[in-house]
């Protein structure tokens, strides 16, 4: 944690602050080990406050000895002015991204003549990149995905219904240590195969149709992602051949992947492959995103991403082709950026349609 603290405090220059105001609670848990749910911190260039009520003042002693507990049970806004002003605080920085502009301004007021300042993605910028902790925590996740995969492809027959695959998923999960979903569990059959975020319906799988389950949990805080596609009992050639194609875009995303290529490039990798199949307009996502303490956050795999790959950022690669009333296609990785490419934290197969 010492680490990233004096990272963030190498920020305050560039936003002229003197210190920086964190009420996000994932970046309160990024920065300070905290995993409680009501919690503010105060960093400045030499201390680290971390603010917060009765109920978590022992569980934050515990978990971050790095820093000073303060106990704002009472007027926290009160307690929090006095402070800025034994610290001899006058500009200070707050998470725009995660306060609303009522906050702001209630904020703003009670803490003059304290000057608040807007500060956007300060810590997520650093979060982007993983160290070795992370990357096991979520390799981790991510393995218990393969075998919960593993342990349901038996189930994948007609007269099973979705929110039963999804229920008989997370059950799996959670004996394997998951301690909660990452997001909804998407597990669409059919033609609902075609909607990128169809979560499980009462739909009952039939012979002969596409499934694509897409699920992620949360192992030691931190977030999994993985998405495969099967054939309940055959494959048609149709199938195979969306399926084909959309695997080599996945790989050809993949290939792209290295430090220093910006990310929108690794989405052109991807999409160009479906454009020249014809597809292009049934793909209409970016290609992937960031996965940490979110399933979601930077750096985004998309057209629009000027972000710059660097070693250790973990992003999913999920290109996909969505057809109207046929179905769809989606596989996604999520995979690590190394020195000379990139590394696949799954290991279930995606190398062919596989016909349950």
């Amino acid at each position: 944690m010492n680490n990233r603290l004096e990272k963030i405090r190498k920020l305050f220059s560039e936003y002229r602050i003197d210190a920086l105001l964190v009420s996000s609670t994932v970046n309160c848990k990024y920065l300070s080990g905290f995993t409680g749910t009501s919690a503010t911190l105060l960093i400045d260039p030499y201390e680290a406050f971390l603010l917060t009520d009765f109920r978590y003042i022992e569980q934050a002693k515990d978990q971050c000895p790095q820093f000073h507990i303060i106990d704002v049970s009472g007027e926290a806004q009160l307690s929090l002015s006095q402070l800025l002003d034994d610290r001899g605080i006058r500009k200070l920085g707050s998470e725009s991204d995660y306060l609303t502009y009522n906050q702001f301004t209630t904020l703003r007021d009670k803490l003059a003549p304290v000057k608040l300042i807007p500060v956007k993605g300060a810590v997520q910028s650093l979060r982007k990149v993983k160290d070795s902790d992370e990357i096991s925590a979520i390799k981790q996740s991510m393995d218990i995905l393969d075998s919960a995969l593993n342990n349901i492809i038996s189930q994948l027959k007609p007269g099973i219904t979705e929110r039963e695959i999804a229920l008989n998923l997370e059950f799996f999960a959670r004996k394997q240590g998951a301690t909660g979903n990452a997001f909804d569990f998407i597990v669409a059959s059919g033609p609902r195969s075609a909607l990128p975020h169809g979560t499980a319906s009462p739909r009952a799988l039939q012979h002969g149709e596409l499934v694509t389950i897409d699920l992620g949990v949360i192992y030691d805080g931190y977030a999994s992602d993985m998405t495969r596609t099967f054939a309940v009992g055959q494959c048609s050639e149709k199938q195979k051949l969306i399926y084909n194609i959309v695997l080599e875009a996945q790989l050809a995303g993949m290939a792209a992947i290295r430090p220093g290529v910006e990310a929108k490039g690794v989405d052109h990798a991807a999409r160009s492959v479906i454009e020249s199949y014809g597809y292009g307009s049934s793909f209409g996502h970016g290609t992937g995103h960031g996965v940490g303490l979110e399933v979601h956050e930077g750096p985004r795999l998309s057209k629009k991403s000027d972000t710059v790959l660097e070693k250790g950022m973990v992003v999913t690669v999920e290109p996909g082709i969505y057809l109207p009333g046929w179905g769809g296609v989606r596989i996604e990785d999520t995979v690590v950026v190394e020195e000379r490419g990139c590394r696949a934290l799954c290991g279930f197969p995606k190398d062919s349609l596989i016909c349950t």
